[in-house]
């Protein structure tokens, strides 16, 4: 029988962090004379006496992982935080159903930023605190499982990066709390330069505080229901930088922080993924000035396009504007860019870049024999050879995810939602993008009025397309629990 102490240990440690996290929005709504401050104070003390509970039931766990382990590790993660997380949400405000509350803490974990509350305007703000420290937690925890656990498991054609991250399986968990350490000094450097940013460009310091949060999680959960678009203008450039480079890998900013920045520079993923932005604001700058006739000035439109073009990419999902007012091809432009998402290794989403580029060389190699059957043809990346398995697990994933895509747009399709909104309902959950368009959502964005078995396809979907699908799928095989 498979040992799950060595899964349930660290399980459990972060469970008793996520409850004592809760303190942080108690003392905020201590401090504004809000009694909410209870509901925290009691959800955190239940989450931590359980989270304890736990790790003294598992004391003297083994410190390595065997496959089968680590994929438990992964997966278990993200399907118990969010019980813990919704807790606020349903004991105290805005104090809905388990259906709303689970779905926003799912939102929150895996960073997706598609909301279930009709009414951000009037919610505590220790509420709001609360869904950016979800956000703001994911986006951390996604980054080490994508360093740690995901090269190791071969997920997606994660292998590749694995000299990047640890060399063996039996040194995860030790060398992953070095990782994490790593990773957290950057994480909070770059949280702590956005809140004095946002600061210094106007907004208040619990909105600096929570849109920061949000920001470099690459989550987008906002405070108003208006997004972003109550902070037009400096703020819109200022989130745009902090979106990009939360979804370039992590692993460069640590060389970068290091005094060498010369990774950065060469490294293909990120001068492809500033390409791609690029051309995607070209395309719909040029659209929306020559064919929707607004009289917006063009700096307007550059900073709408540039800010909500990069939240779509980045998968942060923030929106300072109606993007459906654009037309048809901004639209359409939009949507590839959430399935593109951002770059391995970061917080941001969807397929990532790496894989596209694997995708095309192994194309551009197909094409080529065709015309010359008889020669090689080497696949490479930054100089070095693709192997076989890299490539092969790069495609199974592209089919994965293109398939999961489809079945939930069907799913969500059967329930009764409109084509449209069964569409960017499935785009938003797969890619953890966030925004969605349709007649059943409402004006701020939120999915209160879906189907229940809508809400819960795409908390389904939102936890698969958070943990690349493949760490999901596995443990439905019988195998993998006899092995």
């Amino acid at each position: 029988m498979m040992d799950l102490r060595p899964v349930a240990h660290p399980i459990g440690k972060i469970i008793v962090a996520l409850g004592a996290a809760m303190a942080l929005p108690m003392m905020v709504d201590w401090w504004h004379g809000d009694a909410h401050w209870q509901v925290f104070l009691e959800c955190g003390a239940i989450t931590v006496v359980i989270g304890l509970m736990i790790v003294v039931a598992t004391r003297g766990a083994p410190a390595t992982l065997n496959i089968q382990q680590a994929f438990l590790i992964t997966s278990g993660l993200w399907a118990v935080l969010p019980i813990f997380g919704a807790l606020p949400f349903i004991l105290g405000a805005p104090r809905v159903g388990i259906t709303d509350a689970f779905f926003e803490a799912m939102s929150g974990v895996t960073t997706t930023g598609t909301t279930a509350f009709p009414d951000l305007d009037s919610l505590p703000r220790g509420t709001h605190l609360w869904r950016a420290i979800l956000q703001w937690s994911g986006g951390l925890g996604i980054v080490v499982v994508a360093m740690v656990f995901l090269p190791v498991m071969k997920v997606g054609g994660m292998q590749f990066f694995r000299s990047e991250g640890f060399d063996t399986l039996g040194k995860v968990l030790p060398r992953a709390g070095e990782i994490a350490a790593e990773m957290t000094r950057i994480y909070l450097f770059m949280t702590g330069a956005c809140i004095l940013t946002y600061i210094m460009l106007g907004m208040n310091g619990f909105d600096a505080v929570v849109h920061a949060l949000t920001t470099c999680s690459t989550g987008g959960f906002s405070n108003y229901d208006a997004s972003f678009g109550a902070y037009l203008g400096g703020p819109e450039w200022a989130a745009s930088v902090f979106m990009v480079l939360a979804s370039i890998p992590f692993i460069r900013m640590v060389q970068a922080m290091r005094g060498n920045f010369v990774p950065i520079w060469q490294d293909t993923q990120i001068r492809a993924y500033l390409r791609w932005i690029l051309y995607a604001c070209g395309i719909i700058v040029i659209y929306r000035l020559l064919y929707m006739h607004q009289d917006a000035h063009p700096l307007e439109v550059i900073r709408e396009t540039v800010f909500n073009t990069i939240s779509t990419f980045s998968g942060t999902g923030y929106a300072s504007t109606d993007m459906l007012a654009w037309g048809h091809l901004p639209f359409a432009v939009l949507i590839v860019a959430g399935l593109i998402g951002g770059c391995t290794g970061s917080t941001g989403c969807s397929i990532k870049v790496f894989r596209y580029l694997v995708l095309f060389q192994a194309v551009k190699a197909q094409i080529r024999r065709m015309h010359s059957p008889h020669r090689v043809y080497p696949l490479r990346y930054e100089g070095r050879p693709l192997d076989k398995d890299v490539v092969d697990s790069v495609m199974a994933f592209f089919t994965l995810f293109m398939l999961t895509f489809g079945l939930l747009i069907v799913g969500l399709s059967l329930t009764g939602l409109h084509s449209r909104t069964a569409l960017t309902a499935a785009w938003t959950a797969i890619a953890n993008v966030g925004p969605a368009w349709g007649p059943e959502i409402t004006a701020n964005g939120s999915i209160v009025e879906f189907p229940t078995a809508a809400k819960w396809m795409m908390i389904v979907g939102m936890f698969m397309g958070r943990l690349e699908l493949v760490s999901v799928l596995v443990l439905l095989l019988p195998r993998f629990w006899r092995s």
